[in-house]
């Protein structure tokens, strides 16, 4: 079956996507210094985290970074991560409860139109905890993923978001909203598509509790947990990103949910605006 790989949706997998990390009380403290003037840290993250000894970023240009510790039930996540010379820099750094509320509508972060929201500590242009919607390792070889994906597509609006969003960086004029949930035809016989068992685990959750959109990315894309760094974990032979599985789902099968009590503000710094997204998912 042809795919489209710049219009049916694929997986971001093994790049561009969320490295997570467990810790606990025993793992060292490592300082994590600003890496910007421009971006900052939220005003409640420590200077000193729990980073274990094998922890390694994205090693793509966003270079995100999660780290859990489930004893303590938080979270903390980075993006622009980087290890020099033994000391640690990102840009930003939030730290939230793992048994929360999962979007950060009620942290009063303090943007203004225009602004970024990575100048206040959120490592998602929608604002949102970049573990949220990840399709992680184990659930996804267990066969069953029950809470909504996180997504992102080029066609995002420009200054436009609904909840769970609580920003956007997004430069479509007409685009389909950050926070915006798009579903899977939950009556898609997925027997027609030649998917792993991992994959149709995904694929179910499209189904059911549809994906939300979280980002900007130069494809349509879905997200599942980066793994290196753990060892004996591969998606390799289970989720295919760009050639087969979820790809091969034809775009016509997916459905933009209805838009509701939308908010017309965000991220305003891309000078080049979209004036139509033409040859995008229909709003």
């Amino acid at each position: 079956m042809k795919t489209d790989k710049m219009r049916n949706i694929g997986v971001n997998a093994t790049r561009f996507t969320i490295p997570i990390y467990e810790v606990n009380e025993n793992t060292p403290l490592k300082t994590v210094h600003e890496n910007s003037t421009f971006y900052h840290h939220w005003k409640g993250l420590e200077e000193r985290l729990p980073i274990p000894g094998d922890a390694v970023p994205d090693a793509q240009s966003d270079a995100h970074m999660a780290l859990i510790d489930r004893s303590r039930n938080l979270v903390w996540d980075m993006w622009l991560v980087r290890k020099v010379n033994g000391e640690w820099y990102s840009n930003t750094g939030i730290r939230y409860s793992l048994d929360g509320p999962g979007d950060f509508a009620s942290y009063h972060l303090g943007m203004k139109n225009g602004d970024s929201v990575h100048q206040y500590g959120p490592s998602r242009a929608a604002g949102v905890p970049i573990i949220a919607g990840l399709a992680l390792y184990d659930e996804a070889a267990s066969g069953v993923i029950e809470h909504k994906i996180a997504a992102a597509t080029r066609f995002v609006a420009h200054q436009e978001f609904v909840y769970p969003a609580v920003w956007t960086d997004g430069t479509c004029d007409g685009g389909i909203p950050e926070g915006t949930v798009i579903q899977l035809d939950p009556a898609l016989d997925l027997s027609r598509f030649n998917l792993t068992s991992e994959e149709r685990a995904l694929a179910r959750a499209m189904q059911e509790y549809g994906m939300v959109l979280v980002d900007y990315a130069g494809g349509n894309v879905v997200y599942a947990e980066g793994v290196y760094g753990h060892p004996g974990k591969s998606w390799q032979g289970k989720i295919r990103e760009w050639d087969g599985g979820i790809i091969s789902i034809p775009m016509e099968n997916y459905r933009v949910l209805a838009v509701k009590n939308s908010i017309h503000e965000g991220d305003a710094r891309y000078q080049e605006v979209i004036p139509l997204c033409s040859n995008g998912p229909e709003k």
